[in-house]
């Protein structure tokens, strides 16, 4: 497998650590939720809340990376 330029590619550990974290905020939001009053719970349920903010944390995160200057260290690196 060749190597990217930071000389470092993940491995399982990272992977399954993440998706770790990505499963347990999916069902953190998913109990937290079903404790709304029902009110809440459909203004959740009833509207594109979720894609809106799937748009926002997407263009967050694009936006991040592009503002890396090149060669500057991850936060991985410290």
């Amino acid at each position: 497998m060749p190597e990217s330029d930071s000389g470092r590619q993940p491995g399982w550990r990272e992977v399954f650590a993440v998706a770790a974290v990505a499963v347990a905020v999916v069902l953190g939001a998913a109990i937290l939720t079903s404790l709304l009053p029902t009110g809440f719970q459909e203004f959740v349920f009833h509207t594109p809340i979720a894609i809106l903010v799937l748009i926002v944390g997407t263009g967050w995160l694009l936006w991040r990376i592009s503002r890396r200057p090149p060669g500057a260290p991850d936060s991985s690196d410290r």
